[in-house]
């Protein structure tokens, strides 16, 4: 077991996060603890870069500001896609989460009015603006074994 989160490493963590309001997003209470591998994109960088030295046992509360977070919003991620390219006979409706193949692979979009010759999407992420909290408990760190330090490991797939 490792004493601090660093690079590479695999974290274990409970966690709840909140909009300012108060209210829960996310949670991992009565739940497994969440676990990922530090630095390579499978958590927000903000989040990562708060928890970077923690050790077992250690309860951190923070914010994010959206440049540390899902980003601001921008118009150029809303655009109109025509009707017919979504699958005949699909209900469409304002609000819906769908998912699309793109250059980059997979991406999330949601509708945002619907007319009939046209859809009009937006890529934003749904929290894309927004400043969010943590308050994290770290439950366990490991060192990873080699093939997670290349990038590797929980929850990429490869396991």
């Amino acid at each position: 077991m490792a004493s601090k989160i660093e690079q590479n490493s695999i974290v274990s963590v409970h966690y709840t996060g909140t909009f300012d309001d108060g209210k829960i997003f996310d949670s991992s209470e009565g739940k497994d603890p969440l676990t990922f591998l530090v630095g390579h994109g499978q958590m927000i960088t903000g989040f990562e870069q708060e928890m970077l030295g923690a050790e077992v046992g250690e309860k951190r509360q923070f914010t994010l500001t959206p440049d540390r977070a899902y980003g601001e919003r921008t118009e150029a991620a809303i655009q109109q896609v025509p009707r017919e390219q979504f699958p005949e006979g699909m209900a469409i409706e304002v609000g819906m989460v769908l998912g699309a193949q793109s250059d980059q692979g997979p991406v999330q979009f949601s509708v945002a009015s619907v007319d009939d010759d046209m859809v009009t999407v937006d890529f934003n992420h749904q929290m894309a603006g927004m400043t969010i909290n943590f308050s994290v408990e770290v439950v366990d760190i490991t060192e990873p074994a080699q093939k997670d330090a290349d990038g590797c490991g929980p929850g990429c797939g490869c396991n």
